[in-house]
């Protein structure tokens, strides 16, 4: 890693000094002499203290923990930065900014470590392209390949303390593929390369680890023992030759897709490690490492359990969290992400943050994370960054915020100078509500180093963080109260008490009013849309001329064809009329529509209904 220019001199002024004062003889020690032999020292102890922090040289494993060169326990929590995988051969954004900024960026957010995806193209010598050097952005990236450019990035991360895990995403930039090679690009491509790559960073401590290769899924399997299948055999074969040539490296292993006839996230399925654990001839090395996503990427059983989103930690138990938990090797959640339109992803990602294990609480004993993606324009998922490539989504940030480590092991058992929690938030109040959402808002909190987030919540249950003074909880049922609490937060992970508790309820009646009841169901859900039907009960004791149905998305829901009745949609907010055939119901007679709609993992809707 290339030290800083200030850490340069610092050494040279030591160096100087401790010379200096070696050449003063013990009986010569004067007034003047005193000062530089405590400078030297103080600047010793110093120099100590800034070898001692985390994070320092190259990294390994013990059980579930990632320790650095000094055996301080390290904790991971970084951002995915894609773009050298695509045709651009380069991170994606340099149109618009300079690289230096944008990692600037990503440190003050708090994030410590970029997962950098590539393709094996950039081996070819690829000019990369998408790169804007007007007004003197990227100046010294002109001129240079993709792996030069990689290099700078590289260097120019550690040189700000931040760390890289380099991730073999792609064969080629055209496309993922289910196993490690292809008919192109072969097994032998991909070892040599992954060589070349290891012997590129040797001796380089910010690059601390790579991701053999992103998502295996079927017809890759796990232990089969076909050398043309098996990734866990793969991973053995590329992970041994990789350390070979510098074993300093961390290995990443991701899992499959399908294990014993149950399939998972696309890489996310670890559950076959416990019977055929990888094997590598350097010891603690070894980090397995899933993906797991929400409702805008595909919608999954699990979403649409009873129980969701309580039934989540089992799942992720199952699939790879039990490898932590058993103390067998760290694990990374390499990827995780969602656009947050829907609740149901909502109540994911404040979940499984809950999962991996706050900071403050648990220090660096926890979960390895690399959030996907910094980049906006990640279809499924959008980015932290929002399109300008400048703004940060501070919504999607902060619920990131309690498991963030900025010193790689910031608060809980991990460290951290900084214990004073910020005061507890006051003037909690309930700004306004609907039949699905209630809105709140609240005075700022202080604390002596600054709060950087608040988490809310309706009961003992977190709703949701907030990085300003106001927040809005969705998916409610209607006519409902709900009680809510707001705790402050700052860099450090410490978590003020709980504000004073408020009490909100919900506008309507839970399903209907003024004589018909209207209830709502998804017949399929396939991701990118859905399908759903409702259905009208007259409620009164005459029979109805027509009836109306009115409700408003959470989402970004869109209607694309409805059957059996008329509807407009204005933004979020939805009208629906019989279709005259059906309006005329007699006392208990219901009638049925239903509507196509997009994207799919919508919260039911609270429906409102009214005859005429």
């Amino acid at each position: 890693m290339r030290h800083p220019l200030v850490r340069r001199l610092r050494h040279a002024l030591v160096a100087l000094l401790l010379a200096v004062s070696a050449l003063i003889p013990l009986t010569a020690v004067s007034a003047q002499a005193a000062p530089a032999r405590e400078a030297a020292v103080s600047a010793q102890a110093a120099l100590a203290r800034e070898a001692a922090a985390p994070g320092t040289g190259p990294w390994h494993t013990s059980g579930r923990r990632l320790l650095d060169a000094q055996n301080q326990p390290v904790r991971m929590a970084g951002i995915n930065w894609f773009g050298f995988e695509t045709a651009n051969y380069v991170a994606h954004g340099l149109w618009s900014r300079d690289y230096k900024s944008m990692t600037d960026q990503m440190k003050s957010l708090g994030y410590n470590t970029i997962r950098l995806p590539y393709s094996d193209d950039i081996f070819k010598g690829t000019t990369p392209n998408g790169i804007s050097y007007a007004n003197g952005l990227n100046a010294d990236l002109q001129g240079l390949n993709s792996l030069q450019v990689m290099d700078k990035i590289v260097d120019y991360a550690g040189s700000i303390g931040l760390k890289v895990v380099l991730d073999r995403h792609r064969p080629d930039s055209s496309a993922q593929s289910a196993l490690w090679y292809t008919s192109a690009v072969p097994e032998s491509t991909w070892i040599s390369d992954l060589k070349a790559l290891a012997t590129r960073y040797r001796g380089n401590s910010a690059v601390v680890g790579i991701d053999l290769h992103n998502e295996p899924h079927d017809p890759a399997c796990w232990g089969c023992g076909d050398q043309a299948t098996d990734w866990r055999l793969a991973a053995e074969r590329a992970g041994n030759a990789v350390l070979a040539a510098n074993p300093d490296l961390l290995i990443f292993v991701e899992g499959v897709q399908t294990v014993g006839g149950k399939s998972y996230w696309w890489g996310g399925n670890l559950a076959g490690a416990a019977a055929a654990p990888v094997r590598l001839n350097v010891p603690n090395r070894l980090v397995y490492s899933a993906h797991d996503y929400a409702t805008s990427v595909a919608q999954q059983p699990w979403f649409s359990d009873p129980s969701f989103p309580a039934n989540m930690p089992a799942i992720w138990d199952e699939h790879w969290g039990y490898l932590f938990k058993q103390n067998t090797a760290p694990v990374l959640l390499g990827e995780f992400g969602t656009t947050l339109q829907a609740g149901v992803d909502q109540k994911w990602l404040a979940a499984l943050v809950d999962y991996l294990r706050p900071t403050k609480t648990a220090g660096a004993d926890s979960f390895q994370w690399t959030f996907w993606s910094w980049n906006p324009n990640s279809g499924d998922t959008g980015g932290i960054l929002k399109d300008d490539w400048q703004s940060v989504d501070t919504v999607k940030d902060g619920y990131l915020a309690s498991i963030k480590a900025p010193g790689f092991a910031a608060g809980g058992s991990g460290g951290g100078d900084d214990t004073t929690a910020p005061s507890a938030p006051t003037g909690l109040t309930v700004t306004g509500t609907t039949a699905s959402s209630v809105s709140l808002s609240w005075s700022a909190s202080t604390d002596d180093t600054g709060v950087t987030g608040y988490d809310v919540y309706r009961g003992t249950t977190k709703a949701g963080s907030a990085t300003g003074t106001s927040f809005t909880d969705t998916g409610l049922t209607a006519g409902t109260s709900y009680g809510y609490t707001v705790r402050a937060r700052d860099a450090a992970g410490n978590t003020s008490a709980a504000s004073a508790s408020v009490t909100a309820k919900t506008s309507g009646s839970g399903g209907g009013d003024a004589g018909c009841t209207a209830t709502y169901k998804v017949s399929s859900d396939w991701g990118s849309g859905f399908n759903a039907d409702v259905t009208v009960k007259n409620t009164g004791s005459t029979a109805t001329k027509g009836w109306r149905v009115t409700w408003t998305w959470e989402g970004p829901q869109s209607i694309s064809g409805m059957w059996n009745a008329s509807y407009t949609q204005t933004g979020k907010a939805v009208t629906v009329t019989d279709a005259g055939h059906n309006g005329a119901l007699a006392p208990g007679a219901t009638a049925s529509f239903g509507f196509g709609a997009a994207p799919g993992g919508a919260t039911a809707p609270a429906l409102t209904c009214r005859t005429s």
